[in-house]
């Protein structure tokens, strides 16, 4: 199934607008990240690394609104063909902060540009995910996500790498700046080949106040609980997934003392974890979503982050460690072993829900759903690495912030199983779709 939906194109353009727009992001903030941790450029480099992640997301929880219903109203093609056009400018505009390197507005000028960033992706958000229902059948959907997802943790270990490899210790910033160019050229290219689709509410009318829509849509998000509650576990997915690679580059650097390159080796981990969780939630969810994964996940999530703060507790300070002398300490391969069963058991949570979610929204509100969703998970987030921020500001050592992703992870298996229970023990229809049984068509 994977490669017929990779050289079908139903689904081909689109994975591939996805692949390249996400890389592009990734690579502008992981070159920004090393910049600002390895140039000397800046104080309060780890403080600036953690803020970078939310400037990133936070117009997500202000756009995303919007995005839904240009996704709604209009065909979804053609809006993600002009925002992947409008990224173009946004790339060039990263291009020059780039170019100006060492020079004292360069980083104001990229933080700015990640901004813009997040603002496109902001509203295309909802349209990658929408087209998926109406390209894919039911028993495709975990599949195409789980390869959207994958891709999207490709695209952050290439970009880490990309990122990483044109700004340290380089003195020709015009390599970086050329990729972002290319990349959001590719991205757009594909992005013109995406089937069209017809309108799913053509008569909707636009809410010029993004503020006002956002809104709106919370709060049809959360009329549906059974839609709502999924959307929660996916946003607790990319909350935990975003705090973990916030935290990295300055574990990395500052606990285990390692160079941009045992950066780069735990980022790749924790993609290939991803990615695996992911393949194997789409490989059991061949027929529909398999929810019953999502507790399991969850669970697996809970017992490696409390072995990630014992392990980082503990772990000795080095200096200029180097992929090589990392990989010969049995501590380091214990780190890179709870990575990669954090990420894969972040896979076998965010794939089946995302899928249920999706297949349980109705068609003329779907764009929306997923916009709404992607409110709640950017303001979640966004106050997440706030908070993380202002904890490392106050000298709070990273093991305490992974203990806390450790137990709430397992307050989600909590979450998942309680709201399952409720739901089956106060339905009073037999033939009604429960949560972990079952997927609503």
């Amino acid at each position: 199934m994977i490669l017929d939906l990779l050289s079908s194109r139903r689904f081909a353009p689109q994975f591939w607008a996805q692949f390249f727009s996400a890389l592009n992001d990734n690579v502008l903030k992981n070159a920004l990240v090393i910049i600002l941790l390895y140039g000397g450029m800046v104080s309060e480099r780890e403080t600036l690394v953690t803020v970078a992640g939310a400037v990133f997301i936070f117009p997500y929880f202000i756009l995303s609104g919007l995005g839904g219903e240009l996704a709604d109203k209009y065909v979804k093609s053609v809006v993600a063909r002009r925002l992947k056009f409008a990224e173009i400018f946004a790339a060039i505009f990263a291009a020059i902060g780039f170019l100006l390197h060492h020079h004292p507005l360069s980083v104001p000028l990229l933080f700015t540009a990640l901004g813009l960033f997040g603002v496109i992706a902001a509203l295309f958000g909802p349209v990658k995910y929408a087209l998926l229902p109406d390209q894919l059948a039911l028993g495709e959907l975990a599949t195409g996500n789980a390869l959207v997802e994958g891709a999207t943790f490709l695209a952050i270990l290439l970009g880490t790498i990309a990122g990483g490899q044109f700004v340290a210790g380089s003195n020709h910033p015009g390599w970086v700046a050329s990729a972002i160019v290319l990349f959001a050229l590719a991205s757009w290219a594909f992005a013109a080949r995406i089937p069209a689709t017809p309108e799913s509410a053509p008569e909707l009318e636009i809410t010029v106040n993004p503020w006002t829509s956002t809104v709106h849509l919370l709060k049809t998000l959360y009329e549906d609980k059974a839609i709502f509650d999924g959307m929660l576990i996916v946003s607790w997915f990319w909350l935990a997934g975003a705090v973990v690679l916030s935290l990295l580059p300055t574990l990395i650097r500052d606990i285990i003392g390692g160079t941009e390159g045992v950066t780069t080796l735990c980022i790749a981990i924790f993609a290939i974890g991803i990615a695996a969780g992911s393949l194997l939630a789409a490989h059991l969810s061949h027929v529909r979503p398999n929810l019953t994964l999502v507790p399991i996940g969850a669970a697996i999530m809970g017992v490696v982050g409390l072995d990630l703060a014992c392990l980082v507790a503990t772990a000795a300070i080095g200096q200029d460690v180097t992929p090589k002398a990392f990989l010969a300490s049995f501590s380091s391969l214990r780190l890179l072993a709870d990575f990669t069963l954090f990420a894969f058991g972040g896979g076998l949570l965010v794939v089946p829900s995302f899928a249920a979610v999706q297949a349980w929204s109705p068609r003329e509100l779907r764009a929306r759903i997923i916009a709404a969703g992607n409110a709640l998970q950017a303001a979640l987030i966004t106050a997440g690495l706030l908070v993380v921020a202002v904890l490392q500001r106050s000298g709070i050592h990273i093991g305490w912030i992974f203990l806390g992703l450790g137990f709430a992870s397992f307050a989600v298996v909590w979450f998942v199983l309680f709201n399952w229970r409720r739901r089956q023990d106060t339905s009073q229809d037999t033939s009604a779709c429960q949560p972990l049984t079952c997927s609503r068509s």
